[in-house]
């Protein structure tokens, strides 16, 4: 099936028992065992709500096996936590999540795991690489300087070092990107986004082979962070829309990128579907569209803060992917918790303005966008 098909119908359940449409809402924290092949429980991971979700994104991905968490975060710690151990080594690209990025420098030092910050290339990946490295963990597109990593060269090399290869493919979603049929073993989503669309969720998602797919899962029951049947059945309800939702907003994306690229006020505009990206090429090679994510330096004469105030149709507002087409400072929101000369080293300054494209009408989005700069 095609993407726009699989989003209604991978993996969802009619309600045999009253002819509905929509997968029913186990709303039990109890189920019956006697007849059943597993016992079923909400923090296993496996109710009726938690498998369709997890089917549908596997469906997606085009993976064996997958899980619903309960949050993005949830979801990368299960893989680090649950596929390394005390000695070994990972590799990440720079142009990560914030929260990403906190994970890491706080916490695995804390279990003996060692790591390094690549910059998002290949050579630069075989250079870090030691005997002991076991994972290499990239974001492509990048939060939020939208760095493209060329997928194909990182999977084929990670497959030759028997190093676990995973993606952070939120920004792309899988309407966009399938990172698995490139050869990576594991690709991961903040539900949150784009998954859910419409900024009333917190979730994340991880698919792969099941061999890889148990070890995370027994680390998620271990610690919690299963998401509840309420939400598991409204992911489902807003995946149905994610094509549609993803298509409209990678094409006003483009729109935008283009106008902004152009304003004498913007000093650079951040987004790989321009052709004097750095990532350009490689994007187009591996993905199906540009995303709806982007992001624009204001020059310095005018002050961040204030723009955010003179907006009146964009909405000033952490996290991303909804609807409705948001901004925010990176300084202030999402990477606030890197040291500042490490922003200043990455190229995320003060004027750095990361916007989630919205699927409203693109000329409404775009007047709104210049004229705060008056």
């Amino acid at each position: 099936m095609k993407k726009a098909t699989q989003v209604i119908h991978a993996g969802s359940r009619r309600d045999i028992n009253m002819g509905g449409l929509n997968t029913p809402l186990l709303a039990s924290s109890a189920i019956e065992y006697l007849d059943d092949s597993e016992v079923r429980y909400p923090r296993y991971f496996n109710t009726l709500n938690h498998n369709v979700v997890a089917e549908k994104m596997s469906a997606l991905e085009g993976a064996e096996a997958g899980l619903v968490t309960s949050s993005g975060m949830a979801a990368i710690a299960s893989i680090l936590f649950g596929l390394l151990t005390d000695g070994d080594h990972v590799i990440f690209t720079q142009g990560l999540y914030g929260g990403t990025h906190a994970l890491i420098v706080n916490e695995l030092k804390r279990f003996g795991i060692q790591h390094d910050f690549s910059a998002p290339d290949i050579n630069a990946i075989r250079q870090l690489s030691r005997p002991e490295t076991r994972m290499v963990f990239v974001e492509s597109p990048g939060n939020p300087l939208l760095s493209v990593v060329d997928l194909a060269a990182v999977a084929e090399y990670a497959q030759a070092q028997d190093i676990i290869s995973v993606i952070d493919n939120t920004f792309a979603t899988p309407i966009l990107q399938n990172p698995l049929a490139m050869g990576f073993d594991l690709v991961m989503h903040s539900g949150t986004k784009y998954l859910s669309g419409h900024s009333d969720l917190c979730c994340g998602t991880v698919n792969g082979p099941a061999r890889l797919l148990d070890k995370v899962r027994n680390h998620a029951v271990n610690h919690g962070g299963c998401l509840n049947a309420q939400d598991c059945h409204l992911l489902e309800r807003s995946l149905k829309t994610l094509e549609l939702r993803v298509q409209r907003q990678s094409e006003n994306a483009g729109v935008l990128a283009g106008r902004l690229n152009q304003h004498k006020q913007v000093l650079r505009v951040f987004y790989p579907g321009l052709e004097d990206d750095p990532g350009f090429e490689i994007a187009t090679r591996q993905m199906r569209g540009f995303g709806g994510m982007l992001s624009f330096e204001l020059v310095s004469d005018i002050d961040p803060v204030s723009y955010l105030r003179r907006l009146q149709l964009v909405i000033c507002a952490v996290s991303l992917g909804g609807v409705e087409t948001t901004i925010c400072q990176p300084t202030a929101t999402s990477h606030q918790k890197i040291p500042t000369a490490e922003r200043q080293r990455l190229g995320i300054t003060p004027g750095l303005l990361r916007l989630s494209v919205g699927i409203e009408d693109v000329e409404d989005i775009a007047a709104d966008l210049l004229q705060a700069m008056s």
